[in-house]
């Protein structure tokens, strides 16, 4: 199977690391993945900073850098979420809007694409350690990922998943939320953190760099002995 891949803007320029291990686990996983190198961003920073005229011209170009009818898949659910949930209310009775509604259709975030299109869970990964899980808000609620990620991690050999109280609470990041209120996105972050090292992990895992980001600020800053991981860096390592 021919996929395209989506690298979103922060983990192209912070974290490459991710986008290169989902490379090899998509292709562990049988598909043959392409990239094109003009490709930028979704156009979620602007529409949520409510620069919708913006952000439409930036989406223009995603809808024409991933034309074509492969799967498109990414390793963040805050960008697939935006790109299925809101690109059609910004196209809505416009000429572009079945193009983007088959677009919609082809998105899929990681372990999305891995469980439910291919139909895969286990990697043959092995990865030693114990390790809680981090429910994003978009994963969770505008992906409708629950059970996905786990699925692949329980595969996962050496591994031992514990599950953190109130997991599926935001983390405090939310992009300009972060900055915007700044006392309360920390105090979030601090009270995962809290959570997580209560299981005794020794690692945080999740589907959105972004999150990871964030919770590995106040994991600095706190002087935690914890760790964040992607999950494409769990599920890529096998020999």
């Amino acid at each position: 199977m021919q996929v395209q891949l989506f690298v979103p803007c922060f983990v192209d320029q912070l974290y490459p690391t991710v986008a290169f291990n989902m490379v090899k686990v998509l292709e562990k996983a049988g598909c043959i993945v392409t990239y094109n190198a003009n490709q930028t961003c979704c156009g979620q920073p602007a529409f949520n900073a409510g620069f919708w005229g913006e952000a439409k011209d930036v989406c223009n170009k995603f809808i024409q850098d991933f034309s074509g009818s492969d799967y498109i898949v990414a390793p963040s659910a805050s960008c697939v979420g935006f790109v299925k949930n809101y690109y059609q209310k910004l196209y809505e009775s416009s000429a572009q809007q079945q193009t983007v509604k088959k677009l919609t259709e082809r998105i899929y975030e990681l372990s999305d694409f891995l469980v439910n299109v291919l139909k895969v869970e286990d990697l043959g990964a092995q990865f030693n350690g114990k390790v809680t899980y981090h429910d994003s808000c978009a994963a969770l609620r505008e992906c409708k990922l629950k059970e996905e990620p786990r699925k692949l991690l329980r595969q996962v050999k050496g591994l031992e998943l514990i599950e953190m109280a109130d997991n599926e609470t935001c983390c405090g990041f939310g992009g300009s939320f972060a900055v915007k209120f700044e006392p309360i996105s920390i105090a979030m972050g601090d009270q995962k953190i809290t959570n997580a090292a209560a299981t005794e992990a020794e690692y945080i895992i999740s589907t959105d760099m972004s999150c990871l980001m964030h919770i590995d600020g106040c994991i600095k800053h706190k002087g935690s002995g914890l760790q964040v991981l992607h999950l494409a860096d769990v599920l890529a390592s096998f020999d």
